[in-house]
């Protein structure tokens, strides 16, 4: 059930409506922690545990509460394998973007779990779904696929919280998957997922550990007010947002540099 906190009158106004310390941490330990994983054992994801992830991607937030998503739960091994059969052709298409040691490295990476995850999962998004008026879907019209994206990084977290590892299969062909799983013209095939228990978790996303990129610092990320008018070290927002600082109150005692704990205090270039 959702936790509701009881307003204090007494409190700052940026404080009434904070959710506990424990929760706030609880939250940004799971976004730190969140990884695309390739790996996975082949133990049964009980039924109660996933029932709790999809009720979580269900409660994600859609533009004019369209609720456009579908999820459809994927144990059958021999549908795997034609997935996986078109995974490896283009993969080897997508091979094709790269040259000489980029294109070895891209060769080498693990890139899904198909067939050893106990489970796959897609999730789709019917456009229109109540009918051709949406509330807030006028000029842009990819809002619903924007608001499917929203269930999955819900489902993403709640599988995180379980213990679950999911892994986003993307090199595939969307006409494939509406072929292999009888999926309507109108449904759009949004993400192919691999889910199942991992080992471990990496402290660092899979593919900085191996070198083939790395994470941005967000103050190369912020402009004010127009597009020309990037952040400058000047701004005090551009300064915070690399302050390991800011976590003290969420992290208290723990110091930057860990090896263990939030991302924040893994990533020197955060704070460069």
């Amino acid at each position: 059930m959702p936790i509701e906190s009881k307003p204090n009158t007494s409190a700052p106004q940026a404080d009434l409506n904070r959710l506990p310390l424990e929760i706030r941490r609880g939250l940004y330990e799971t976004i730190f922690r969140r990884r695309d994983m390739r790996e996975f054992r082949p133990d049964p994801v009980p039924d109660e545990v996933l029932a709790r992830v999809l009720v979580a991607a269900h409660h994600a937030g859609s533009v004019g509460f369209t609720q456009p998503w579908d999820f459809i739960v994927v144990r059958d091994l021999e549908r795997r394998r034609e997935v996986k059969r078109v995974f490896e052709e283009e993969r080897l298409r997508n091979a094709e973007q790269f040259s000489g040691q980029r294109r070895e490295k891209f060769l080498s990476l693990k890139l899904e779990g198909i067939v050893e995850s106990p489970l796959n999962l897609i999730v789709t998004c019917e456009p229109d779904r109540f009918g051709p008026g949406v509330l807030g879907k006028t000029a842009i019209t990819e809002v619903e696929i924007y608001s499917t994206c929203l269930a999955i990084e819900n489902l993403w977290l709640a599988a995180r919280v379980e213990g679950l590892g999911v892994g986003w299969v993307s090199i595939l062909r969307n006409e494939c998957l509406r072929r292999t799983f009888g999926i309507p013209k109108n449904v759009i095939p949004i993400a192919y997922l691999c889910i199942g228990y991992v080992d471990s978790f990496p402290s660092r996303p899979i593919l900085e550990k191996a070198g083939w990129a790395e994470r941005l610092s967000p103050h190369r990320l912020l402009h004010f007010d127009s597009w020309e008018h990037r952040a400058s070290d000047d701004q005090p927002l551009t300064r915070l947002v690399r302050d390991p600082e800011i976590w003290r109150d969420i992290f208290p005692g723990e110091e930057a540099g860990s090896k263990d704990g939030p991302e924040w205090k893994q990533a020197p270039q955060l704070r460069k």
